[in-house]
């Protein structure tokens, strides 16, 4: 019995024993598994990111390559805008040389054209004066002529101081005096439709029958500056014989009053060709009739100078007595 127990003393350390170990094994194999467990998903991690690592080099490596290719097409692009550029600068130069160039010549061609229109209204400016000059010398000539012939006629014995109606006959001369609103040329050209011509006066007796008879509000009379010396000249041509001027007149060389003008008192006083006024004289050369014994002879003046077309003829040589 004694040996019983101790047997069975001794056969439970070691069950102990044998069960201690066989823990300490389970714990080592649930360790090792563990561990396994462990490094498997550290593998499976390592190759998870590797993967993914290499993944990322890839596209990175295809990203860098498609923004190297862009900086590349980029860099193309600004050299060909570079190149676009500079052309279009150069083209401008051009452009601004060329507009410059047509500047220079369109100034050239104005300043030359501005030239050629002073040169031809100076020339018909000239032609003009030359004509009227020339008219007005032919005209003077032919009223010198029948001045003449009236000489000639009223030794002859003719009587020259036939007027038209409305007309005054003063020393072989008519005179009409004008009434209504006219400036200085509207005067002269209403005289050239009658035939006659603004009045010109050459004599105090002549100048104290005018003022017998003209408005006493003023009257336009052919007395005129036509340049810049001051010099007035009558519109028949002739210079100036005699004069009337009223005090402190004529003032046109520095008021530009080229126009003259009979006061009511018989003085004379420059004025503004465009200035109104209310009356005009005009005069031309009275009409000559033969003597009751020469009926049959010619009559002169200025109607039996002009013909049928209204014209005056040419100048004639006088008649021999």
């Amino acid at each position: 019995m004694e040996e019983g127990q101790y047997s069975e003393i001794e056969e439970l350390p070691r069950k102990r024993c044998c069960r201690r170990g066989t823990q300490i094994l389970l714990l080592g194999l649930v360790t090792a598994a563990l561990w396994a467990g462990l490094l498997t998903l550290l593998l499976l991690w390592h190759w998870d990111t590797t993967q993914s690592l290499k993944q990322l080099e890839e596209r990175a490596a295809r990203n860098v390559s498609q923004v190297s290719k862009n900086l590349e097409r980029h860099h193309g692009d600004q050299m060909a805008q570079k190149s676009q550029s500079t052309q279009i600068s150069q083209d401008l130069e051009e452009l601004r040389a060329e507009q410059q160039r047509l500047k220079s010549q369109d100034s050239e061609m104005s300043w030359n054209l501005n030239g050629l229109q002073a040169d031809l209204s100076s020339f018909k400016s000239q032609e003009l004066n030359e004509r009227n000059e020339a008219s007005d010398l032919l005209e003077r000539l032919r009223e010198e002529v029948t001045k003449l012939r009236m000489e000639l006629q009223v030794s002859r014995g003719f009587v020259c101081n036939t007027c038209p109606e409305k007309w005054i006959n003063f020393q072989r001369k008519c005179y009409y005096f004008g009434k209504g609103t006219k400036q200085w040329v509207h005067a002269r050209y209403a005289c050239d439709d009658m035939e006659g011509q603004l009045v010109s006066i050459h004599s105090l007796e002549e100048q104290d029958f005018l003022t017998k008879h003209a408005s006493h509000t003023g009257s336009w009379i052919g007395l005129r500056n036509l340049d810049l010396k001051g010099e007035f000249i009558w519109v028949d041509g002739s210079h100036v014989d005699y004069s009337n001027w009223a005090p402190g007149e004529p003032t046109s060389r520095s008021q530009g009053e080229d126009c003259v003008m009979m006061q009511g008192s018989g003085h004379w006083n420059d004025a503004f060709c465009d200035r109104k006024l209310g009356a005009w004289v005009c005069d031309r050369l009275a009409t000559c009739t033969p003597p009751a014994s020469e009926g049959s002879a010619e009559s002169v003046g200025p109607d039996s100078r002009r013909g049928p077309d209204g014209r005056l003829p040419a100048p004639s040589a006088p008649l021999h007595s």
